[in-house]
C-alpha cells in the first residue's frame, strides 16, 4: 500500500544531489544527478506522495480537476511570430517585459511560505489525515513558496525569479531596457463571498488555491512561448545563451509542476469530501466547488487573457506608430494575429 502520511522534514527533502545548480553566476535551488540530469527542490517525497494521493483518490471513484492547457481558449499575446517580427523590428521590450513581469510575479510567490491554513479537518466530515489537504501545513505550501521567490531559511540560493532574470539576461544583455512596472494581481480579482456555506478563512485559502491552480496552468503556455522565442535562431542568434535560457525556463517548468500536481490533488479532494455549513448542515464538496472552479477557469482562460490583450496592444501599437515605418509594421503585426486560437 502507498505511503499517504508523511511529515514535514519528508515533505521538504532534497534529493543527494551530485552537483549543485550554477548558472551565469546564480546559486540556484535544485540539483543535478551523477548522470546531469536536473531535479527540483524538495521533491525526493514531495512527488511520491502527490502520485500516491492521487491514486487514492482516483481509486475511490473521483477524478482529477482538469489542469492542462486546455482550459486556456486564448493564444498567447504577442504570439510567436508577432514577438519575432517587433524582436526583430528593434522592439525587443515586449518580450523583455513579459520575462520581467514573470519574475517579479514569481518572487510574489514566496508569501506562500508564510501561508497557515485553516483547519479543514474541522468542517470535512471524512477523515483527511492521508490526504494532500490534510499537508498543506507540512510544507506543501511552504515548499511552493520556496520554489517561486527563494527559501527563507535558505537565502543564498537563488529561485524561480532570479531564473526568469537570468535567462532575460542571457537573451538580451544585462538592463537592455528599463524595468517595467508589473500589475498589483494577476489573480481573479475579490467577488465577495463566493462560498458562503464556510467559514471565511477556509473559504479564502480555497479561493486562493484555485487562483494559483490557474495561473501555473496559463504559466505553462508561456513556458512553451518563451523556449521557442529563445531556441529560434533568426531572431536570438547568441546561440550558447539563447540555448541556456531556454535550458533554464524548462528546469523552472519541471519545477512547476510539482505544484500543478498538489494543487491539482488538493482542488480535486475537496471535491470529493463533505462540508459541515455554517448553518449547521452538509453539503457535498462538488456542488460547492464546481460553479467557482467553473467560473475561476474562465476569468482566467479568457477573461484575463482579453484584458491583458487591450492592454498590450496598445502599449504595442503606440512605440510601433513612433517609427518611420510604424504603419507597415503595426499593418504587419496585425496580420500574423491568431489570438483566437487555443494556447499551445
Amino acid at each position: 500500500m502507498d505511503k499517504l502520511v508523511y511529515t514535514r522534514d519528508e515533505l521538504m527533502a532534497d534529493h543527494p544531489y551530485a552537483k549543485e545548480h550554477r548558472e551565469v553566476g546564480y546559486l540556484l535551488h535544485g540539483g543535478f544527478d551523477e548522470k546531469g540530469t536536473y531535479i527540483s527542490p524538495k521533491t525526493l517525497h514531495r512527488w511520491p506522495a502527490i502520485h500516491a494521493w492521487q491514486k487514492a483518490l482516483t481509486d475511490n471513484g473521483w477524478d482529477l480537476v482538469e489542469a492542462t492547457g486546455d482550459l486556456l481558449h486564448r493564444g498567447n499575446y504577442p504570439n510567436l511570430a508577432q514577438q519575432k517580427l517587433l524582436i526583430n523590428n528593434g522592439y525587443g521590450e515586449s518580450f523583455w517585459n513579459s520575462l520581467t513581469v514573470t519574475g517579479i510575479i514569481e518572487a510574489r510567490g514566496q508569501i506562500l511560505c508564510t501561508v497557515e491554513a485553516p483547519d479543514y479537518q474541522d468542517i470535512i466530515v471524512e477523515d483527511i489525515s492521508e490526504t494532500a489537504t490534510g499537508h498543506l501545513n507540512k510544507g506543501l505550501l511552504y515548499a511552493h513558496g520556496a520554489d517561486e521567490g527563494g527559501d527563507p531559511a535558505k537565502p543564498e540560493y537563488g529561485a524561480h525569479d532570479a531564473m526568469w532574470f537570468a535567462a532575460r539576461d542571457l537573451v538580451f544583455g544585462k538592463d537592455t531596457y528599463p524595468l517595467v512596472e508589473p500589475p498589483e494581481s494577476i489573480g481573479r480579482p475579490d467577488q465577495g463571498r463566493l462560498m458562503p456555506q464556510l467559514p471565511e478563512p477556509h473559504e479564502g485559502l480555497l479561493l486562493l488555491l484555485m487562483n494559483v491552480l490557474m495561473i501555473e496552468v496559463r504559466a505553462e503556455a508561456f513556458f512553451a512561448h518563451s523556449v521557442a522565442l529563445m531556441r529560434d535562431r533568426e531572431i536570438f542568434s547568441n546561440e550558447a545563451d539563447a540555448e541556456q535560457a531556454a535550458t533554464m525556463v524548462e528546469r523552472i517548468r519541471i519545477d512547476e509542476s510539482v505544484h500543478v500536481g498538489y494543487l491539482q490533488t488538493v482542488i480535486s479532494e475537496m471535491r470529493s469530501f463533505t462540508f459541515k455549513t455554517v448553518d449547521g448542515g452538509t453539503i457535498p464538496g462538488k456542488d460547492l466547488i464546481d460553479p467557482v472552479w467553473k467560473n475561476m477557469v474562465i476569468w482566467h482562460g479568457e477573461t484575463q487573457f482579453d484584458l491583458s490583450k487591450e492592454q498590450s496592444y496598445e502599449n504595442i501599437k503606440e512605440r510601433l506608430l513612433s517609427k518611420e515605418n510604424g504603419q507597415k509594421l503595426l499593418a504587419d503585426f496585425d496580420a500574423l494575429d491568431t489570438y483566437s486560437e487555443k494556447a499551445a
